[in-house]
C-alpha cells in the first residue's frame, strides 16, 4: 500500500491501515445492530417474541426496509465528506496528509460524487434540493482550487461565477415557494429554500489555516456522533411486517377481527403480532378472511408548493407508481366484513 502524499507529510502506512481496519469493521456491524434493535423494539423487549420474529422474518425483507428507509443518508455522507475534506485540502495543504478527512476527499473519485448527487436528486425532498445544489457548486469550486491553481480566470469563474449564477437561478425558481412558506409561518422551510443558494460562493475557497480543522473536523465528528442516533430513530419506526386484519370465528358463530402485523402462516395456524406486543396464534380452520391494511396517511411535513411541486415529496415519489386507497376496508377498522 503506497503512501498518500500531499504538500505536507504523508500518513504512516501502518497507522493508515489501522484506521481503515477500524472503519471497515464498524461499517458492516452498524446495519446489523440496526436490524437487531428493530426486532428488539418490535418485540417490546420480550426475548421469546424476538426469537420468534428472528425465526420467521426474512432477512431480505429487513434489508429492503433498511435500504428504502435510509437510502437518502448515503449521498449525504459522501457529499459532506467531500466538501469538508476539500475545504481542509485547500486551506492547509501542508497538513492535509495527516488528516483522514482530507485523504478521504483526495481519494474519492469524481464518479462517486456524481452518482451520490444523482441519488440525492431522486431521493431528497424538494425543499432539500437547494442544499444539494449548494454542496455541488462548493465541491466543484474546491476541486477547481485544487487542480487549476495557475488558471486565475478559470478559477474565478468556477469558484465565484458559477456559484453566484447557480444561486440566482435557484432563488428565481424557489422564490414563489419561499414567499409562501414565509407567509404561512414555515420558517424552517423558508430557510432551507433561501439560505443555501447564498452560501455557495462562501464555501468554494480556503478558510484561515488556524480555523481549518475547527470548521472541518469538528462538524465531521459531530455528524458522526449524531448520525447513528438519527438513523436509528428513523429506522426503528420503519415497518418490517405487513399490517393486516384477520377475520376469525367458529362456523356459525360470532366473527371477530384481529388487527396486527402478520408474522407467518403455516399448516395449522396464522401468527399475528398485535400492537401491544402480544403474539396471537389463530387456528386456520377458524380464519374466515384476511386483508392487508394500508399505512395511515401522514399529513405532509409542508403544505407549500413550488410551481406545482410539493416540497415534502421527492422526485422518486413523483415518478414511482403509487397505490391509491379510495376506501378503507372495514376489517382494518376492527369490524367484520359482513356482520351478521
Amino acid at each position: 500500500m503506497t503512501d498518500v502524499f500531499t504538500k505536507g507529510a504523508p500518513i504512516a502506512p501502518r497507522r493508515r491501515r489501522a484506521q481503515l481496519n477500524w472503519l471497515l469493521t464498524v461499517l458492516p456491524a452498524f446495519p446489523l445492530v440496526l436490524l437487531v434493535l428493530r426486532l428488539w423494539y418490535l418485540s417490546r423487549q420480550d426475548l421469546p417474541t424476538m426469537l420468534l420474529l428472528v425465526q420467521y422474518i426474512s432477512p431480505l425483507g429487513m434489508i429492503s426496509a433498511l435500504i428504502i428507509t435510509l437510502i437518502w443518508t448515503v449521498p449525504a455522507v459522501i457529499l459532506v465528506l467531500r466538501l469538508l475534506g476539500g475545504i481542509l485540502l485547500v486551506s492547509t495543504p501542508d497538513d492535509a496528509g495527516r488528516s483522514l478527512l482530507s485523504v478521504t476527499a483526495l481519494r474519492m473519485p469524481d464518479w462517486v460524487v456524481l452518482l451520490a448527487a444523482m441519488l440525492a436528486g431522486f431521493t431528497w425532498q424538494l425543499r432539500l434540493l437547494p442544499t444539494l445544489v449548494m454542496l455541488l457548486v462548493a465541491i466543484l469550486g474546491l476541486t477547481a482550487a485544487q487542480r487549476f491553481r495557475g488558471e486565475r480566470w478559470l478559477m474565478l469563474w468556477i469558484t465565484l461565477g458559477v456559484p453566484i449564477l447557480v444561486g440566482v437561478i435557484v432563488l428565481i425558481f424557489v422564490w414563489p415557494g419561499l414567499t409562501e412558506a414565509w407567509r404561512s409561518g414555515e420558517t424552517s422551510t423558508a430557510l432551507l429554500l433561501g439560505v443555501p443558494p447564498l452560501l455557495g460562493p462562501l464555501l468554494t475557497g480556503p478558510v484561515p489555516p488556524w480555523s481549518a480543522r475547527l470548521v472541518t473536523h469538528w462538524p465531521a465528528v459531530g455528524a458522526a456522533l449524531v448520525a447513528p442516533l438519527v438513523i436509528g430513530v428513523v429506522f426503528l419506526r420503519a415497518p418490517v411486517l405487513p399490517d393486516s386484519a384477520v377475520e376469525v370465528g367458529a362456523p356459525g358463530g360470532r366473527l371477530e377481527v384481529v388487527r396486527g402485523q402478520l408474522i407467518s402462516v403455516d399448516d395449522t395456524s396464522t401468527t399475528v403480532l398485535q400492537s401491544g406486543g402480544q403474539v396471537t396464534f389463530l387456528p386456520n380452520d377458524q380464519v374466515r378472511s384476511k386483508t392487508l391494511c394500508p399505512e395511515p396517511v401522514r399529513p405532509p411535513e409542508s403544505a407549500v408548493e413550488v410551481r406545482g411541486w410539493p416540497l415534502s415529496d421527492s422526485v422518486l415519489s413523483w415518478i414511482a407508481p403509487t397505490r391509491r386507497v379510495t376506501e378503507v376496508d372495514p376489517r382494518c377498522l376492527g369490524r367484520p366484513l359482513n356482520p351478521r
